[in-house]
């Protein structure tokens, strides 16, 4: 997987701007504070990527579950901005009832958050164990 690493500091920078564009529209969402919960997820999401891009060439793994971890990065980081964001513009408080304090939305729509969330859960999970396996001292 030569270019690896530019290419997750080039997601992470897209994130980065992706955050950017959501601060703009922070006012517009039916829960203003899941909209800045949306913004600071690309923020953070975006960095883990930039880092994980500096450290890639580091990281000593079999291809295909070097790979698994590579797509669970990209999935984890961009699915979580997403259903924050959706969360902002639905109102949903599942998996979030501190900002999602005074909202209420649709069942479908706190069922696809909430499921959304717990995916991006087990993928940040799923790629953190593998990356940190392949930061072993004997990898």
């Amino acid at each position: 997987m030569e270019g690896t690493n530019r290419r997750l500091m080039w997601h992470g920078m897209f994130l980065f701007l992706l955050r950017l564009l959501t601060g703009f529209a922070e006012q517009q969402f039916a829960n203003v504070r899941m909209g800045l919960a949306a913004h600071l997820e690309g923020i953070m999401n975006g960095t883990f990527l930039i880092v994980l891009g500096a450290v890639w060439i580091e990281v000593r793994l079999p291809p295909r579950t070097k790979a698994i971890a590579y797509w669970a990065a990209l999935y984890g980081t961009y699915a979580n901005w997403f259903f924050t964001l959706l969360a902002a513009a639905f109102g949903t408080t599942v998996l979030s009832p501190i900002t999602g304090a005074a909202h209420s939305a649709q069942p479908w729509q706190e069922t696809l958050v909430g499921g959304g969330l717990q995916t991006v859960g087990i993928a940040i999970v799923v790629c953190s164990v593998l990356v940190l396996w392949g930061l072993r001292r004997k990898a």
